[in-house]
């Protein structure tokens, strides 16, 4: 059986295509993990995010960014809402409450022992190790999932707070937690985050570092595999690799074929930049 992880497609359905074919998927014996973000701003997100869930146990899908931003428009939060509406197939199509259903059930962050390897979408504070950051996990999937589910998504949008702290309670930790998995690439030292850095390294400003250069973070001793900085791009360093190589952006879609035993080996396929074409940008308020 191989194992591979997929980096953020945001609803770039032929180019995921192509890459299955590439790798030669076999849905009977493989199994796919995606680093999150399986929506927004491509052309055929509907699509995209059928197809995921149609792949049942196959597939292992991470929450990204624009995923809960699907989530929160389907409650009613419209705050950052995009004038181009790729999103809107999904909230008017027949089985949407099956799709968003399945979607508010995938987890923050997976781990897989045997493997060796832990999949989540954006980063982890230099505070947390593997069972803290799967327990931090476990606390929004909860909310999600369960009766609190509409709160969280209407309350969901904020850079606040910008530090961990074990006393941090209600949507304040929640949102945190969030931001965290979902948003973040740089950070300091003593784990005050900066949602508002979104280049790539040597662009931050003054006393910021990638999330994973942060020295002695806590879970450096775990491979990580995340999504989420296109401008990074594909990247190795310190136990993680970056799997968002900016399909979207006219880049590539890339996958990695993980292995207990045998570095991960990168696949890609070329993208043809359809918002570059089309001319279109996107705020990156959140």
């Amino acid at each position: 059986m191989a194992v591979y992880a997929i980096g953020d497609v945001q609803g770039c359905y032929n180019e995921l295509q192509k890459l299955l074919d590439k790798i030669e998927f076999n849905p009977a014996n493989d199994r796919l993990w995606f680093a999150g973000d399986l929506v927004n701003r491509g052309p055929d997100s509907l699509t995209t995010l059928r197809f995921v869930k149609g792949l049942g146990k196959t597939a292992i899908t991470v929450l990204g960014n624009h995923d809960l931003h699907l989530l929160a428009l389907s409650q009613g939060n419209f705050k950052h809402r995009s004038k181009d509406q790729t999103l809107a197939p999904i909230l008017a199509a027949k089985d949407r409450d099956e799709l968003l259903d399945w979607l508010r059930r995938c987890p923050l962050m997976h781990h897989d022992k045997k493997l060796g390897f832990a999949l989540i979408h954006a980063g982890l504070p230099p505070q947390w190790d593997l069972n803290t950051a799967l327990k931090r996990a476990g606390e929004v999937e909860k909310v999600l999932r369960g009766d609190g589910y509409n709160y969280y998504c209407t309350h969901l949008y904020g850079n606040n707070p910008g530090h961990w702290s074990e006393a941090l309670q209600g949507m304040d930790r929640l949102r945190f937690i969030t931001n965290c998995f979902t948003r973040l690439r740089y950070c300091t030292i003593g784990g005050e985050v900066a949602l508002g850095e979104k280049g790539p390294p040597g662009s931050q400003s003054a006393g910021y570092l990638p999330w994973f250069a942060v020295p002695g973070r806590a879970s450096l001793a775990t491979r990580i595999i995340f999504g989420h900085w296109s401008t990074l791009g594909f990247h190795q360093a310190e136990n993680t690799w970056a799997l968002d190589s900016g399909c979207l952006w006219g880049g590539k879609l890339t996958a990695l074929k993980l292995s207990s035993s045998k570095p991960p080996k990168a696949i890609q396929v070329s993208c043809p930049g359809y918002q570059i074409k089309q001319g279109a940008s996107f705020p990156l308020v959140w």
